[in-house]
């Protein structure tokens, strides 16, 4: 039996429910990344590293809530916490003591951040940073990575260096952006002639959350680009922060940016997110005269800016963090699932294969086409290859076969470790990665041949 008749034939409930959500959302899912074929898992319930579908069906977890689980799912702290938060009330609609103890765990684990303004998403976090950025230097250009992701707003909807518009952007809002190829000397270039440059945006691990790894050095060189030309440095850590180490990819690097945005695991699992920096930047938020107000103060409301639940939680999950114990426990045994897929691949010589990451954050890409030796990526191979996981369809069935052996990698190329993750979960995922492996080169695996291998 096929890879996809065994997902079909272990799926029957998630079918039928995804049947019915063909009628009610655009191609039957919330969230592009969940979209799959020839449907979706639909879960109902987890715990810890685990996830059960609706056919009762175990999985390992390696999405983690898009990575704001670093605790991992129901982590007692965090659940005590929003119970507590719930019998006092879910909307307060005035300002709560929980929104200063949050913002105040945060100022202490980011060097750079002076004052905070929440949000109610990573998206609005983004767009925030990027108001800020334009009303402080009064000037309209943002510099932006390609590839790299920060929302999905029109502000920094496009994220390629050619003339290609994303569907539904104004050509003016567009031109409000310039996308530059990970490259310091082509991003002095554009300081250089441009005097009208307000902020440079960048993910600091590397496009889709270290898909796309920055060269070593990268965010400290680029940060003394945006000091020599008096622009200002937006980190967008939403994935990073209070993952990769308590302070972020800033901490680890030792740069301190102008603005950070942040989200995820701020927010202890819960809807939630912020831009922090300097207090000379975010003044541009607060109340002043009557000029002020009206000529230089940017307008921010929002219904669920740090709401209590989210504040409850992410309070609880910040001290938890704080002292880096969990961002290291699942680092390590990220480079341990890295290491050994890559042992997986190379036994099978399986060339445009390989697993790499940033500690708990795993990536995979497969039969890209420029061919490198089996398990060592080629830091050569193009940016949109390295960020769909190489051949789709190889994707497609590494996707579906580690979730026929009990374990849900992100997308099928991505995972999150967290520490609620084991060492036995992490054999037992390569395991399935082993078994998904030798599937995938099976004749009737695929409709068509993809697997190349090195005699």
């Amino acid at each position: 039996m096929s890879i996809i008749e065994t997902y079909i034939q272990r799926h029957p409930r998630s079918q039928a429910l995804f049947d019915q959500a063909q009628t009610l959302f655009p191609s039957g899912v919330t969230h592009d990344g969940r979209y799959v074929t020839p449907f979706p898992l639909y879960v109902e319930r987890c715990a810890g590293a685990r996830k059960w579908d609706v056919d009762g069906n175990e999985l390992i977890d390696y999405w983690m809530g898009h990575g704001a689980l670093l605790l991992g799912h129901g982590h007692p702290a965090i659940v005590a916490a929003v119970q507590r938060q719930m019998e006092r009330g879910v909307h307060y609609g005035a300002e709560h003591e929980l929104s200063l103890r949050w913002a105040h765990l945060i100022k202490r684990l980011f060097t750079g951040i002076e004052q905070v303004r929440f949000t109610a998403s990573g998206t609005e976090a983004t767009m925030m940073a990027l108001r800020l950025a334009r009303a402080y230097t009064a000037k309209p250009i943002i510099i932006r990575f390609a590839g790299h992701y920060h929302g999905w707003h029109d502000m920094l909807a496009r994220d390629t260096t050619d003339d290609t518009l994303p569907v539904g952007l104004l050509d003016g809002l567009a031109g409000s952006t310039i996308v530059v190829p990970t490259d310091l000397t082509y991003v002095e270039d554009v300081l250089r002639k441009r005097s009208d440059v307000a902020a440079v945006i960048l993910e600091p691990t590397g496009a889709s959350y270290g898909a796309v790894p920055l060269p070593a050095g990268f965010l400290r060189d680029l940060r003394q680009l945006t000091w020599k030309y008096g622009v200002l440095l937006i980190c967008d850590e939403i994935v990073t922060g209070f993952r990769v180490a308590p302070g972020g990819a800033q901490q680890r690097e030792g740069v301190v940016a102008d603005l950070t945005t942040l989200a995820k695991v701020m927010a202890g699992g819960l809807p939630g997110g912020a831009v922090g920096g300097r207090a000379d930047i975010l003044k541009h938020l607060a109340f002043g005269d009557a000029e002020w107000n009206q000529e230089r103060k940017i307008r921010h409301f929002g219904t669920f800016n740090a709401a209590p639940l989210a504040a409850a939680a992410g309070i609880a999950m910040l001290e938890i963090v704080a002292d880096g114990a969990p961002c290291a426990y699942a680092a390590t045994l990220g480079e341990t699932l890295v290491a050994s897929m890559n042992a997986e691949i190379r036994k099978r010589r399986l060339v445009g294969w390989a697993a790499y990451g940033d500690g708990s954050i795993i990536h995979v890409v497969a039969g890209c086409s420029n061919g490198f030796t089996a398990g060592e990526l080629d830091p050569r191979t193009p940016t949109d290859e390295l960020k769909r996981g190489g051949d789709p369809r190889l994707v497609h069935l590494l996707r579906l076969g580690m979730i026929n052996h009990g374990v849900d990698l992100m997308r099928g190329r991505s995972g999150f470790l967290s520490a609620a993750h084991t060492s036995a979960d992490v054999a037992a995922t390569i395991a399935a990665f082993a078994a998904t492996l030798d599937a995938i080169g099976e004749p009737d695996a695929q409709p068509q041949p993809g697997v190349s291998r090195q005699r």
